[in-house]
């Protein structure tokens, strides 16, 4: 009897045990429930509020992503809150701010985050010509592969794409999906390019997680109250039960 009790007791602390071998110093760290593979095949074109579908999560489990980095004192700050969770997110970098500062986006990477794309420039590629948006994009992933592998290519390792502004059209994400990439939109984002305190922004981004259940969400690791906000936001997450789902490209992080 005792020892059947023993057998129990070890399967049942056997994934508290695992999840804070997971995150050494913090044994409440939200951590990083599971890992899913994308690919452009099953899943072209995720996130509700711009196309159909989006990726397949359960209920309250969530996929972090970060667009418009790396920018310095931000961008770290983010990385500090998610590393003391044992967090893992995606940034979609901005190709201008690699090139400038190209030991954050290595330091992202490093940690074990998955690395997208966000053009070079910002431009809203859905008022250009076809030929423009593509330099544009191919600009960009050109910068964030020098500052990340050393190589400058247009091909990117890790095959996934969001628009500045959501602005795209027909035509391009035809194009993307003759690419292989996955063009990301988002299921609930915090409307952080707006001004507002950390607390204002940490209310109205949980209000919202807690109405669509599960999906991508859009932060900007640009944004000061974002950097501010973020670890009581890993910690409620935490307290009402999410999980956190990473995504990487199938065939891993470093496919190349």
């Amino acid at each position: 009897m005792t020892r059947n009790l023993a057998v129990a007791l070890i399967i049942v602390l056997a994934p508290a045990a695992a999840a804070a071998e997971s995150c050494p110093g913090n044994l409440k760290a939200l951590g990083t429930e599971r890992v899913l593979d994308v690919n452009a095949k099953a899943e072209p074109r995720v996130g509700r509020k711009q196309f159909p579908g989006t990726l397949p999560l359960h209920d309250k489990e969530l996929v972090l992503t970060f667009d418009d980095g790396p920018w310095p004192g931000t961008t770290s700050r983010v990385l500090d809150a998610l590393k003391r969770e044992c967090v893992r997110a995606t940034f979609f970098l901005l190709g201008r701010n690699t090139a400038a500062h190209p030991e954050i986006a290595r330091r992202a990477l490093a940690e074990g985050h998955s690395i997208g794309h966000h053009s070079y420039s910002h431009p809203l590629l859905s008022h250009m010509s076809l030929a423009r948006a593509e330099n544009d994009i191919d600009r960009g992933i050109a910068a964030d592969e020098f500052a990340l592998y050393g190589v400058r290519r247009t091909q990117p390792t890790t095959p996934f794409f969001r628009f500045p502004g959501f602005a795209s059209n027909t035509t391009l994400l035809d194009r993307m999906n003759e690419r292989g990439l996955v063009v990301f939109g988002a299921d609930v984002w915090a409307s952080d390019w707006v001004p507002m305190t950390p607390d204002h922004e940490l209310h109205l981004i949980l209000s919202r997680i807690e109405q669509v259940r599960r999906g991508i969400v859009l932060f900007h690791d640009t944004k000061s109250q974002t950097a501010q906000m973020l670890p009581t936001f890993l910690h409620e997450l935490k307290k009402r039960g999410f999980r956190i789902v990473h995504i990487i490209p199938s065939g891993g992080l470093n496919a190349r």
